[in-house]
């Protein structure tokens, strides 16, 4: 492993003065900050005692009931000995089963670590992104994974952090800094790993600090539980044992093994050579990270190196994962935001909302945390600061929005159009979550049967009143001629996202510029649609049994039972306005009617929406009306898109707009004739780096 000149050093941002704005935006972003951290504590006192705190009645009960030598017993403790030393006190607050004192501290904790990681965040840097960084941070650190299983088990996963942090980017003294990360190794020895750091960047002194303080903390907890110490170094080393290794919780590389099934000297030598592979390549690419200056990196890509080769490394101790977004990867400003994205949803989100419930990609969900761990640690290409690009990435290609036959609409351009293709793998990632929060909220929204059923009885009157009743009429001739049925059965239960993914599929491709338009406008009005499913909750024709429709699609529905049986496991039945059959439909043949070059092309368009509307009917799936909520929402999309963005451009696009500029000269490869294109800076009203001292690397000592 190559030695980096210059080794560990704070690289982080002084203050900088902002404006009016950004002081109100800071204030708001506290204050998002203030209710997440009242949540969380709210949430956790609300938990029966037996459910909140797991660890911290471990150790209650370690202070009470536990002989010495019981601490490691079947379904204990899992923490070193020396955390259970040092965490004793809080026994009675375990036993009374209050943990506000201990939710407080943590809090707290956490608002640190926030504070440390947004100002270690490498130059250049802009003024107001200095001073929202750190709410910006502390509400991340909040709603991720590890920070939200730290608060209900009651575990010391975040102290370690802040030790490193505090060592690596705060900490002048040598030996302040080796004993912060001895610390930190004696509440979680997989950290030893910063030693070795410290060692190839030159710090030797403070890397016999580490392992004197460490070794020292640990005999003091040796001697005050000498039968407890000897489990779980002997016993169980470094924790290997304690609870099930298999679980998806343990999101190491050993847990992976086991996971795939693997066992006997087969799964240890392909343990030993993962480890030895992550371990090499992480920890070099640290040592290159802290000799370039971005020691936040650095540490972030080390911790992410522990937890994967540790035995043990459970979802509470891989909050390092989520510092690694202080790398930045991307040459595109297209690209920028993919790595920070991807980390964000990996680490709040549960697995099951980013990946489809495959089981081919099972060995994946169930690793995702471990997957971007050793992806930050060994993969991810993030720029040196030395790189052009590190500052401003190549820009995106802007088009002033054309001109509007809608004088009278008052245009408010939030945003400006861009011209160049997304990324590919931001724009996946945004769309998979997307639909399942969408799912969420929609399962979530479902009323009673009651309500429902009295808002199908409103639909239908009004219906009878426009004489628009023409669902039963329709419905019947469908029943009655059998390869209609057969068709439409079919048309509603294959195409509803085959062809909107089609749409996007291939705007994506050909046409990048209105690929985003398109989108937007896709995203407004589901999300439109979405306030209507909670808001007005519908029984669909076919679940109102008084009206005698035939139900195609599902069959006889059994209304004896409040779920109508097992549909409701997967649907919410009663999101029927307004219809997002109807409306996707539409939305496909409105954007192939704008942008189709041919005339068959456009009457080709318009074909799935009166197929669809066709079968929403016919098979009693749908009101009438509810196809006309579904034009509503659709044309509300484009309109917000209309406004916020202006008209869009008039202009022939074709794959050549994502050529546009490989540079950042700001010139435009594939400009449509007319159209202004603006490159915008990717680091737009950012500082010049700075020549002075406080970029460069301090010397070591």
């Amino acid at each position: 492993m190559k030695r980096a000149g210059g080794g560990l050093a704070t690289a982080g941002a002084g203050p900088v003065a902002g404006g009016g704005g950004a002081s109100t935006a800071r204030l708001l972003l506290w204050l998002v900050v203030a209710v997440l951290g009242v949540r969380q504590l709210v949430t956790l006192l609300r938990l029966p005692p037996g459910e909140r705190f797991l660890d911290l009645g471990a150790w209650a009960a370690f202070g009470g009931a536990r002989q010495p030598g019981e601490l490691y017993a079947e379904g204990g403790y899992s923490g070193t000995p020396f955390a259970a030393l040092v965490l004793s006190p809080l026994k009675r607050a375990g036993e009374q089963g209050l943990g506000v004192g201990w939710t407080c501290g943590t809090l707290l904790l956490v608002v640190a670590v926030g504070v440390v990681a947004a100002r270690a965040l490498p130059r250049p840097v802009q003024g107001r992104t200095v001073l929202l960084a750190v709410p910006v941070a502390v509400a991340l650190l909040l709603l991720s994974l590890p920070v939200r299983n730290t608060f209900f088990l009651g575990q010391t996963s975040v102290l370690p952090v802040l030790l490193v942090l505090l060592s690596c980017c705060v900490a002048q003294d040598p030996r302040a800094r080796g004993a912060l990360i001895g610390l930190a190794a004696a509440f979680q020895p997989a950290l030893l790993l910063f030693a070795v750091l410290l060692w190839c960047t030159g710090r030797r002194r403070e890397a016999g600090w580490t392992l004197g303080t460490f070794a020292v903390a640990a005999a003091v907890a040796w001697a005050a539980l000498p039968q407890d110490s000897a489990a779980y170094w002997l016993r169980h080393p470094a924790g290997f044992g304690l609870g099930d290794p298999a679980d998806v919780a343990n999101q190491s590389l050993h847990g992976l093994v086991l996971r795939l099934g693997l066992s006997g000297p087969v799964a240890l030598l392909l343990l030993l050579a993962l480890a030895g592979v992550v371990g090499y390549a992480g920890l070099r690419r640290a040592v290159r990270y802290a000799g370039d200056g971005q020691v936040l990196l650095a540490v972030a890509v080390t911790g992410c190196v522990a937890v994967a080769v540790a035995p043990v490394s459970w979802q509470h101790q891989l909050l390092w994962v989520l510092l690694t977004v202080a790398g930045r990867a991307g040459r595109r400003a297209s690209d920028r935001y993919v790595w920070p994205v991807a980390v964000v949803l990996v680490m709040t989100l549960p697995a099951k909302m980013i990946l489809p419930n495959l089981e081919l990609l099972f060995p994946v969900r169930d690793n995702i945390l471990l997957l971007t761990a050793v992806a930050a640690a060994c993969c991810v290409p993030f720029l040196s600061r030395a790189e052009e690009e590190f500052a401003r990435p190549r820009p995106a290609v802007h088009a002033p929005p054309g001109p509007s036959k809608l004088s009278w609409v008052p245009l408010l351009p939030f945003w400006r159009r861009v011209l160049t293709r997304p990324n590919l793998l931001l724009e996946l990632l945004l769309i998979r979550v997307g639909y399942s929060a969408y799912s969420q909220v929609r399962m979530a929204a479902a009323g009673s049967r009651s309500t429902a059923e009295a808002h199908g009885e409103q639909i239908h009157a009004v219906e009878q009143f426009l004489f628009l009743d023409i669902e039963h009429w329709v419905n019947h001739a469908v029943v009655r001629t059998g390869w209609l049925e057969d068709f439409l059965n079919f048309y509603y239960t294959s195409f509803h996202f085959l062809i909107p993914l089609t749409v996007l599929g291939v705007l994506y491709v050909r046409r990048p510029d209105a690929y985003r338009w398109a989108r937007t406008a896709l995203g407004f009005a589901t999300v439109l649609a979405l306030l209507g499913f909670w808001l007005y909750p519908l029984a669909p024709p076919r679940l109102m049994p008084e009206l005698g429709f035939v139900d195609t699609v599902h069959g006889v529905q059994d209304f004896s039972q409040p779920d109508y049986g097992s549909l409701t496991a997967f649907t919410n039945q009663y999101a029927a306005m307004p219809s997002l059959h109807f409306g996707w439909s539409l939305w496909c043949g409105v954007v192939v009617v704008a942008l189709a070059p041919r005339l068959w092309m456009k009457l080709l368009g318009l074909l799935h929406p009166f197929f669809t509307v066709c079968a929403i009917v016919g098979t009693a799936n749908h009101w009438v009306l509810d196809a006309v909520g579904g034009a509503a929402v659709v044309a509300a999309g484009f309109g917000l898109v209309h406004v916020l963005a202006g008209a869009r451009p008039r202009t022939e696009a074709g794959p050549s707009a994502d050529s546009a500029p490989e540079a950042a000269t700001g010139a435009a490869t594939g400009p449509r004739p007319g159209a202004e294109v603006v490159a915008e800076e990717g680091a737009r009203g950012a500082e010049p780096e700075a020549a002075g001292e406080g970029d460069r690397v301090p010397s070591p000592g």
